[in-house]
């Protein structure tokens, strides 16, 4: 009988340590896929001013459109958040309203040399008031939709463009249709 139970113990202990190893195991590699997934995540950053270059230009439809390219020039894949804060005019008081119905499905992700786009209405037949604007203020925004970094001023063609209340502008999109087709 003693026999019997120093055989059980002993492979209760064996099996006890085998169950251990195999946790420990479990939990590094737990450990190194969680360290990867965090590597990996942290090595796309937020798109700023610093890491696109922007331009506008004036397209012939829509009419009264514009559209804006923001492209990656960083050396890792940035984020373009929800939408830009414009300032239409230096002497704007509050930025275009975003366009909600544009809400992409994911959040747009720019490998290097990559573009995002967002599409501007500058006004319709319902906008009151409004203005020539020569100038274009562009804020980035962080993954709360509050703006970042400095702004960057574009310039608009000489002879300006109009802008009226009922400007907009649409979240970031992957592509130029998309951001124009709205």
């Amino acid at each position: 009988m003693r026999i019997a139970t120093r055989f059980a113990s002993r492979t209760a202990a064996s099996s006890m340590v085998v169950a251990a190893a195999l946790a420990l195991v479990g939990l590094q590699a737990t450990g190194q896929t969680a360290s990867a997934a965090t590597a990996k995540a942290s090595s796309v950053v937020t798109c700023t001013t610093a890491n696109t270059k922007l331009t506008v230009t004036r397209v012939s439809r829509p009419i009264n459109h514009l559209l804006l390219k923001a492209t990656n020039t960083g050396t890792k894949p940035c984020y373009a958040y929800i939408a830009p804060f414009l300032r239409a005019g230096a002497d704007a008081q509050a930025p275009l309203a975003w366009a909600e119905e544009t809400t992409p499905q994911a959040v747009v992700t720019l490998r290097p040399g990559k573009s995002a786009y967002a599409g501007i209405t500058t006004s319709t037949p319902e906008g009151e008031g409004g203005a020539k604007e020569k100038t274009l203020g562009v804020f980035f925004t962080d993954r709360k939709g509050n703006a970042i970094n400095k702004e960057k001023t574009l310039k608009l063609p000489k002879t300006g463009i109009f802008f009226n209340s009922a400007a907009t502008v649409t979240y970031w999109q992957d592509n130029a249709q998309d951001a124009l087709a709205w």
